[in-house]
């Protein structure tokens, strides 16, 4: 659930920048100039999801597997831009987004229904770019921090390299760490029971830890609640989950009115892949903790095409195919398509369809058996179809939006089907100072 409605926001964020021009730099003109605050980004979002089957348990349909999300997402991007000595320029760019979120099927990590079931993310990025518009050359160095709803933290380092050729083509080279730890956070009802040290054997101890991690020990005698305390809470342990990706793409533009480009990653995720607290129900009826290999390998292939019909519309096109070492397949067709109603309001209806295969280790709820080495109920990993489709709008007059200095205002909307009865509705805002 968790995975699903973040990696929506996220590719629903990337805000297509239709008619955007480029101005290049006039190098007989050209004089060094020291990093200079260029643009302000500030995009909000607000996802609302329907869905059950949650992964907490265990896929279960109906009222106790509901999976309901909202996530308020917001994020400001600063861009600096400057020239040194060399005549290169040189790009800062600082991020900063905080998400809120409520998940419905959070609350039964504890297996009684009633633990917290909202949180935070916050995660600052740092990148930095130096380009040599003279010889065509890029290089750039980024950082990423992301602390996830009280269990799950993540650093990510970054490089690029880029080179134009002299037909219009472009190749680029990034390679992405990151590197996560989750803490292990069990439903309650897999923490130990204990006898209790120097008192009766009657006597016992039962670990809750509710959904933000706050874990305590409830002390009972003869089947009779006596106390709490925190004395005996156990350590949380943390696990590692390392990803490794090289991406490598080329751009060509191949006329006047068409532009293409090939994207692929080559991607290996390796340590602790699945969640603590994600429930599997065996067919028996007894329940465990959903069990994943300890190494993935990622392989998406992606094309895209785009062509220009005169001054007012563009066709973008892209195709993505994806496989892993898991099973999973999946197939994504996505086409935008920009319309300039006025030479500064743009509108851009757009549809993506997506088809993937269940992964190897998936099975719906009370499926797997004891005997399974592998299992997960996580309906991410089951076979399903998806649709997405909606419209921005987009308004860039040269005065700019009600003030000088707003210079674009960005409103985009898009509806969300999934074949598993998931549903969600998106909403964002893009406003761009300079």
């Amino acid at each position: 659930m968790k995975k699903l409605s973040l990696s929506v926001i996220g590719m629903y964020l990337m805000m297509a920048q239709a008619f955007s021009q480029t101005n290049a730099t006039d190098s007989t003109g050209y004089k060094p100039k020291k990093l200079k605050l260029d643009e302000i980004n500030l995009v909000s979002s607000y996802y609302d999801q329907t869905a059950d089957k949650s992964a907490v348990m265990g896929g279960e349909p109906g009222p106790r597997g509901v999976a309901n999300v909202t996530d308020f997402a917001n994020g400001l991007d600063l861009t600096f831009i400057g020239w040194d000595k060399k005549k290169r320029k040189n790009t800062l760019a600082l991020g900063l987004g905080i998400d809120y979120h409520t998940a419905a099927s959070q609350a039964y990590v504890d297996s009684s229904g009633t633990a917290k079931n909202d949180g935070t993310r916050i995660y600052p990025t740092i990148n930095w770019t130096r380009e040599n518009e003279q010889k065509g050359t890029s290089f750039g160095i980024g950082a990423y921090y992301s602390a996830e709803h009280n269990y799950y933290h993540s650093i990510g380092l970054n490089a690029s390299v880029s080179k134009k050729n002299k037909s219009n083509g472009e190749f680029s080279l990034k390679v992405v760490g990151f590197f996560d730890k989750i803490n292990m956070i069990y439903p309650s009802e897999f923490y130990p029971v204990d006898s209790l040290k120097n008192t009766q054997s009657s006597d016992s101890i039962v670990y809750r830890t509710s959904a933000s991690g706050q874990t305590q020990a409830f002390v009972y005698n003869n089947g009779q609640l006596v106390s709490n305390s925190d004395k005996h809470k156990p350590q949380t342990p943390t696990k590692p989950r390392n990803t490794y990706t090289a991406s490598l793409a080329f751009s060509q533009i191949i006329n006047q009115r068409l532009q293409g480009s090939v994207e692929m990653d080559l991607v290996y995720q390796t340590g602790y892949l699945g969640l603590p607290f994600h429930r599997v129900f065996y067919n028996t009826g007894k329940d465990t903790i959903e069990n994943l290999p300890s190494q993935r390998f990622k392989l998406p292939i992606g094309f895209r095409l785009n062509y220009f019909l005169g001054d007012r519309v563009i066709l973008r096109s892209y195709y993505r195919f994806y496989v892993d070492s898991w099973g999973l397949m999946s197939n994504t067709f996505n086409l935008e398509v920009p319309v300039k109603l006025t030479p500064f309001l743009s509108v851009s209806p757009f549809y993506r369809f997506y088809a993937q295969t269940a992964a190897r280790y998936f099975a719906p709820y009370k499926v797997h058996s004891e005997t399974d080495t592998y299992f997960t109920s996580n309906y991410a990993l089951a076979s399903f179809n998806s649709s997405l489709f909606g419209a921005g709008f987009r308004i860039a007059p040269p005065k700019g939006v009600f003030i000088n200095s707003l210079r674009t205002l960005e409103i985009r909307y898009a509806h969300y089907m999934q074949t598993t009865d998931l549903n969600a509705n998106i909403i964002s805002f893009n406003l761009t100072f300079k």
